[in-house]
């Protein structure tokens, strides 16, 4: 069966339309990129995996991005203003009454930080280093160290990533694998994203639990703790590749445990929607699936410039750390040359 009626088309469409076109292209084993917002309200589907007439990719090292001759000076992000105090005390405390009520067990609380920066998001799309990156021209970027999902030999695997700490302090490697409320995170999550595996996939099981990973930043390298979780899938996943990945939205490591009831927690925690900043993209190549969790994102929203982070909540959270701890995931992962090389 072929697809040419997609050539030229608006890559923007319906979620449930994306998948059903995931399904398909799988069965066929055509490549294509894909994206879906945090709400499962947006979605995006490229056929042509080089097109660059609107949006920029990367998962890997695949991507349609041609290095640029850009500027060697590296960009310069500022915090105009941190999210306001009184604002995240209030979307805290009803996280909090929502963890003191048992309706969860984690919950992940965002926010955004108004910044300035001399380069356009184009521009960070490339001078960023990141796993997964996606720019939406003009409108979004995102550089993620976070990977969703990846499939690939009939395996699917997990890694979700909480705990993080400054590299630089003494002692900083003991001190976040000893963290009491950073492990309870951590477990966590892990479960909740192998309840996620078993509804797609067959023995699933904790490969390595809470490793360190270490990220380069503008303002110094930061410690990441991550877990690996994998299951096996059935022979035919190809054919099914969308209704596989959309049975495990929104992301679990984004948003919590249990799922329904967090959700509901952040909506009316957060007030205002996420759009693209946690959503999900990703990449197929004919035979594997890799997907990216966008978090590390910056968004312009009539023309401001506001740079998203966030954090997991449990019973054992401090409100002042985790305020802090969203002004501290306010950076840019530059490369160590910003320049093509």
């Amino acid at each position: 069966m072929q697809y040419k009626d997609l050539h030229g088309m608006n890559k923007y469409m319906s979620p449930d339309r994306v998948r059903i076109l995931m399904n398909r292209f799988g069965a066929l084993g055509h490549p294509f990129v894909w994206g879906v917002d945090f709400e499962l309200e947006h979605a995006f589907f490229i056929e042509d995996t080089a097109d660059t007439a609107d949006i920029l990719w990367q998962v890997g090292s695949s991507g349609n991005a041609m290095a640029l001759d850009i500027p060697d000076a590296m960009p310069d992000l500022r915090v105009v203003s941190p999210p306001a105090r009184e604002e995240y005390a209030e979307a805290f405390g009803v996280v909090a009454s929502g963890l003191a009520r048992g309706d969860s067990f984690l919950t992940n609380l965002t926010t955004r930080t108004l910044t300035e920066c001399d380069a356009g998001l184009e521009e960070l799309f490339h001078c960023c280093e990141a796993k997964y990156k996606l720019c939406l021209k003009d409108r979004f970027v995102c550089f993620s160290p976070e990977p969703f999902v990846r499939m690939r030999d009939g395996v699917i695997s997990a890694f979700p990533m909480k705990g993080t700490a400054d590299a630089s302090k003494p002692g900083a490697e003991a001190r976040l694998l000893s963290d009491y409320k950073e492990l309870c995170e951590h477990h966590t999550i892990v479960d909740l994203l192998r309840n996620d595996l078993n509804m797609v996939a067959l023995d699933v099981r904790v490969e390595r639990f809470r490793y360190l990973e270490r990220i380069n930043t503008a303002r110094g390298a930061i410690l990441q703790t991550s877990s690996e979780i994998s299951g096996k899938l059935p022979s035919d996943w190809q054919m099914h590749v969308g209704d596989i990945l959309f049975a495990m939205l929104p992301a679990g490591s984004i948003c919590g445990a249990p799922k329904p009831s967090t959700l509901g927690i952040i909506r009316e925690a957060e007030k205002l929607r996420r759009g693209w900043y946690t959503g999900v993209f990703g990449y197929f190549d004919g035979e594997s699936m890799d997907c990216g969790v966008a978090i590390r994102c910056l968004s312009r929203d009539a023309g401001l410039l506001w740079f998203h982070s966030g954090g997991g909540i449990t019973v054992n959270s401090d409100e002042e750390e985790e305020y802090r701890e969203v002004l501290d995931k306010v950076y840019l992962p530059l490369k160590n040359k910003c320049h093509a090389d």
